[in-house]
């Protein structure tokens, strides 16, 4: 048969009618595969490109270098572009409502390139409200970048905001505590700012930023977007202005992703809608159940909804830990399986235990991400490791905010 053209990569969509998320999460990025002949998207893992006309690949170059845009023609090298990484970076940019989105080898790289961009044109300064991703918080609080971040609430965003502010970052629902932020007043709040949104817990299928007046949008792809416990990613959903300099700092720095990763991740999206809703159907159930549970302090779960659950124990925090058969204790989330973890012990140990109290992560505070189990055999699980500690002694000042969740050393999320 005929070799395939070198662009697998999907071309610029045609103006057609709107199509539901579902189906665009199926559908992005793989347009153009039939016309291909193709039915699995392929993998281009090569890390070279030959070609005899030196003098096209010099102008190649040159373009990258002014303007960050993806290379016409083979792209020379993959630290410029990947065909199957530009599948996934244009089905990512499509359930996000952006021109654009780059991605890289894991969260912390794509958030370290959004810094990096910002610091490059004199805009060193970040306004921050807690809580944030730990290892967010600690990249801010650092200033392993040069950075100098002001940390604030919601209602102190726009008198922190000084010239040489290049970014506003919220994530909501924020890790872990899954509180909730109004994006569209934030927006406002920020003026000419850009607002960054780390959505990794809310994922397209909850909210697209975007249409609420954030400018840029960043994923932990590792978790819901992946969905199976199994890539290490990250991406950047913006406009193409941006992202061209996102991809001018991803080829220097090197934070590129793997095109294997970038396939499952393509094979991630098509079942995102699916795993959320029924993962997010399950994780309101079990907050329910424990907001009615005399051993549980407090319940945190989001008014957008999702499948992450956070709750504080009467009890020993690491009993319930140790207690877990089913759930899998372990750090990360968005997997089809369900996770708890304690964020003072790992996921938020590397920030200050002042912050992380006035940031309202207790030191009994566990963090689920609920999967795709029967709802039924996690509770039972759940509330055999809730028992598996002492009895509580101490039942004073029980709330829940089931419903509602307004209110040194390396972390993993």
């Amino acid at each position: 048969m005929d070799a395939l053209p070198y662009d697998a990569s999907p071309a610029l969509p045609t103006p057609r009618a709107p199509r539901a998320l579902a189906t665009e999460a199926v559908h992005a990025g793989r347009d153009d595969l039939a016309a291909l002949g193709l039915h699995a998207v392929p993998i281009d893992l090569s890390t070279t490109y030959p070609s005899h006309d030196a003098r096209a690949e010099a102008e190649r170059i040159d373009a990258f270098a002014t303007t960050g845009a993806r290379p016409d023609g083979p792209p020379v090298y993959s630290r410029l572009d990947n065909p199957t990484t530009a599948r996934f970076e244009d089905a990512l940019a499509r359930l996000e409502g952006t021109q654009s989105a780059v991605a890289f080898a894991s969260g912390m790289a794509a958030l370290t390139a959004v810094l990096l961009v910002r610091a490059s044109m004199g805009l060193r300064h970040v306004v921050a409200v807690r809580p944030l991703y730990g290892c967010s918080d600690h990249l801010l609080t650092a200033g392993l970048l040069g950075t100098e971040v002001t940390w604030t609430d919601v209602a102190g965003i726009a008198d922190a905001i000084r010239p040489d502010t290049g970014l506003v970052m919220v994530e909501t629902p924020a890790n872990p505590t899954l509180a909730e932020v109004d994006i569209r007043a934030v927006a406002h709040a920020c003026g000419s700012v850009p607002l960054l949104v780390d959505s990794t817990f809310a994922t397209p299928v909850l909210q697209r930023p975007v249409e609420h007046g954030a400018r840029i949008v960043l994923h932990s792809a590792t978790k819901y977007l992946g969905g199976h416990g199994d890539v290490l990613a990250g991406v950047v959903a913006c406009d193409e202005e941006f992202a061209g300099k996102l991809r001018q700092v991803r080829f220097a720095t090197g934070g590129v992703l793997h095109p294997l990763a970038s396939y499952l991740l393509l094979r991630g999206l098509s079942t995102l809608p699916v795993r959320m809703r029924a993962a997010s159907t399950s994780a309101a159930e079990l907050a329910c159940r424990l907001a009615a549970d005399p051993r549980i302090a407090r319940v945190h779960y989001p008014e957008i909804g999702g499948a992450m659950v956070a709750f504080e124990v009467f009890g020993n925090p690491h009993d319930v830990i140790a207690g877990v058969r089913l759930i899998t204790p372990a750090v990360s989330l968005g997997s089809v399986d369900t996770l708890i973890q304690h964020p003072a012990s790992i996921s938020h140990r590397i920030v200050e235990e002042g912050d992380r109290r006035s940031a309202g992560i207790s030191d009994r505070l566990l963090r689920m991400s609920v999967g795709l189990e029967d709802v039924e055999d996690l509770w039972r699980d759940l509330t055999e490791a809730l028992s598996a500690g002492p009895a509580p002694t101490a039942r004073e000042g029980r709330t829940a905010a089931a419903g509602g969740a307004r209110e040194g050393r390396p972390a993993a999320r």
